[in-house]
């Protein structure tokens, strides 16, 4: 009786870890997914800001994301199969920062375990992955059309933006910080 007793806590542990490894397997996916979407559209918002280099003025709203397509939602499900879990939703994120919210289902149910009605049961998670614009700046004043730009300040690092010379602006991770919500 006691060996039966036994075998059954050891079975029901089994059970428990199994669950649990197919939760973390959820949960990495979401993050991956929600990462992939918002790593996407920072790379657009970079491309934005490249484009409108030389009117300072449009800086600000590209940095806030203001203006943003958010259509990373295609990656976000690249990545979410690549970590065997598909996509249930997708889409901006709430708050003043921009980015996605992504929930996803894992590909493999938790399997046959001494727990009845657990074969067929997904895990589910959900993350959120903010773009954080990275660097500050003083728009100058009034001035000549042909006056410099101003100076960007990004984690640090002072950048002068050339556009005679785009291979020497920063580029989106410069530019941008993108982490995990939640």
């Amino acid at each position: 009786m006691v060996v039966a007793g036994l075998l059954f806590l050891a079975l029901a542990y089994l059970a428990v870890g199994q669950a649990g490894a197919n939760r973390n397997g959820a949960q990495t996916a979401a993050d991956a997914a929600a990462l992939a979407a918002a790593l996407d559209t920072r790379d657009q918002l970079a491309d934005e800001w490249v484009l409108s280099v030389r009117d300072p003025a449009e800086w600000q709203a590209i940095f806030h994301g203001a203006d943003a397509v958010f259509d990373g939602c295609g990656r976000a499900d690249q990545l979410a199969a690549q970590n065997d879990a598909s996509r249930l939703e997708c889409g901006r994120a709430a708050g003043l920062l921009p980015g996605y919210t992504v929930r996803v289902q894992t590909a493999k149910a938790v399997g046959d375990s001494i727990v009845p009605g657990t074969e067929n049961l997904h895990a589910k998670a959900t993350a959120t992955a903010v773009i954080e614009p990275a660097c500050t700046f003083v728009l100058p004043g009034r001035g000549p059309a042909d006056a410099p730009l101003p100076a960007l300040t990004c984690d640090g690092v002072e950048w002068r933006p050339d556009p005679e010379h785009p291979t020497e602006l920063p580029g989106p991770e410069d530019l941008f910080d993108v982490h995990l919500a939640d």
